[in-house]
């Protein structure tokens, strides 16, 4: 069972950063796709962001240019850095892992097999 766990959510104002930070205990980290995903009150899981490899990655449009996702293959952890933030940013993130090959990073969370409990981001106005 592949465990993710997730850390660096909280409280900010709006124009602030926040990182948040994404752990796993599988060994051949390296291997997978990992993503971030976003879920607000009464809204659908939303796609943020994903990479594979070491430095394929892909965002959604309303976090490209403020948000950026990198991982540290000997931690075995993902990173979402978040700058800028917005009031509309407001919602829980989770991690995911994905297990397949895949020539791009997947933007479906139905492409991933794991999940983490989700970490609270919330960006007052």
């Amino acid at each position: 069972q592949v465990q993710l766990v997730e850390s660096g959510g909280g409280l900010v104002q709006a124009g602030d950063s926040l990182r948040l930070s994404c752990t796993t205990s599988r060994r051949t980290f390296s291997d997978y796709g990992m993503g971030w995903f976003r879920q607000a009150p009464g809204k659908g899981r939303e796609f943020v962001a994903a990479i594979i490899g070491g430095d394929t990655t892909a965002y959604a449009e309303s976090v490209k240019g403020r948000f950026t996702i990198s991982r540290d293959n000997a931690k075995s952890t993902v990173y979402l850095q978040m700058n800028s933030l917005k009031s509309e940013d407001t919602a829980i993130y989770y991690c995911a892992l994905d297990r397949s090959y895949r020539l791009l990073p997947p933007r479906d969370p139905r492409s991933y097999e794991y999940w983490g409990q989700g970490t609270q981001v919330t960006v007052s106005s």
